[in-house]
């Protein structure tokens, strides 16, 4: 009821360009300005996709399964060329036998394979002078545990990949984007928003996304390169991060008897809660790629978990951390 009351004045807002107090350089024009207006059932409402999807290529991380494996399916289905990563879930893309299927081998920890991929990439282009339409970063590992039993190692290690993998990738591919004045689409989490007992590792990297993120889409603004988020809600089960098997490996490295089986009860509950239903669902991601205006900010998640999010980030800590936490 509040969403539709919210959007009725704004549908009738219509935005040219506004000028805003710059303290050094007096009015600012802001151009392609756009409001995620709600539609009168209270969801957003999309835009136009953009044309001559078949002549644009995107390159995708972690395509061995979950969202990356999903999502290179389904755009290449609509027409665009796929690039992907050359391990594991991408044999099956290998079987299609299609010419807009292309595997490259990319480890985003490894700069000079990163390096080495964007040659490649560039070399393959139909058109290298109109550079690589899309980068989605989906590529990062998860773990779990209280940070007085999580190693250093264990630190890095998921933040080489969730972090500084996004970092090393976006930074490398950047001049590909600028050309095409494409898109740059980084998978985060609800877990980049709010902070979670025993989830530490997890949230700091996807924390460290999100700021990473905003400062490029500030600076990519002027060369016209659009910058999106997604922040999925609980998919572990659907993305196959945790296993049975990984879940007690993890807790028997760290943990104690009593505590191992409190932990291990507690994952195992999480993972098995229904998460598949948005992972089958390309809206948000598809419309990061496609539309004549993306969002900033996707949630793909479970209203439990938005509203959630919206309480942790919004309420007093005293009133969240009462509620989901103690």
């Amino acid at each position: 009821m509040l969403a539709t009351k919210l959007s009725r004045p704004l549908l009738n807002f219509s935005v040219k360009a506004l000028n805003f107090k710059d303290p050094g350089n007096g009015l600012r024009p802001m151009q392609r300005f756009c409001l995620p207006l709600l539609s009168s059932c209270g969801s957003r409402s999309y835009a136009s996709e953009v044309d001559q999807i078949g002549s644009r290529a995107v390159l995708i991380t972690g395509c061995d399964s979950g969202f990356g494996f999903v999502l290179a399916k389904h755009l290449h289905a609509k027409g665009f060329v796929i690039y992907d990563k050359g391990e594991g879930g991408s044999k099956e893309l290998d079987s299609m036998n299609s010419d807009r299927m292309r595997t490259v081998q990319l480890n985003v920890c490894d700069s000079k394979e990163v390096d080495r991929a964007v040659e490649h990439v560039s070399s393959s282009l139909e058109d290298p002078e109109k550079g690589l339409w899309g980068l989605v970063n989906n590529a990062g590992i998860s773990t779990f545990g209280e940070v007085e039993f999580t190693s250093m190692d264990t630190y890095m290690e998921v933040a080489e990949v969730n972090l500084w993998g996004t970092v090393r990738t976006t930074k490398a591919f950047l001049p590909l984007i600028r050309r095409s004045k494409g898109r740059v689409v980084n998978i985060s989490s609800m877990m980049g928003r709010m902070g979670s007992p025993a989830r530490s590792p997890y949230c700091i990297t996807k924390f460290g996304v999100e700021a990473f993120s905003d400062c490029l889409r500030y600076e990519m603004q002027a060369p016209g390169v659009m910058v999106s988020i997604v922040e999925p809600g609980n998919f572990i089960a659907a993305t196959n991060l945790y296993s049975p098997e990984r879940i007690k490996a993890i807790c028997a490295k760290t943990m104690g008897r009593k505590y191992f089986d409190e932990q291990v009860s507690k994952m195992e509950t999480y993972c098995k809660q229904r998460l598949h239903r948005h992972l089958a669902s390309h809206r948000e991601r598809d419309h990061a790629l496609t539309s004549t205006t993306p969002y900033t900010r996707y949630h793909p998640m479970d209203y439990y978990w938005w509203l959630r999010m919206q309480i942790m980030t919004h309420m007093p800590a005293a009133i969240s951390d009462r509620l989901y936490v103690y």
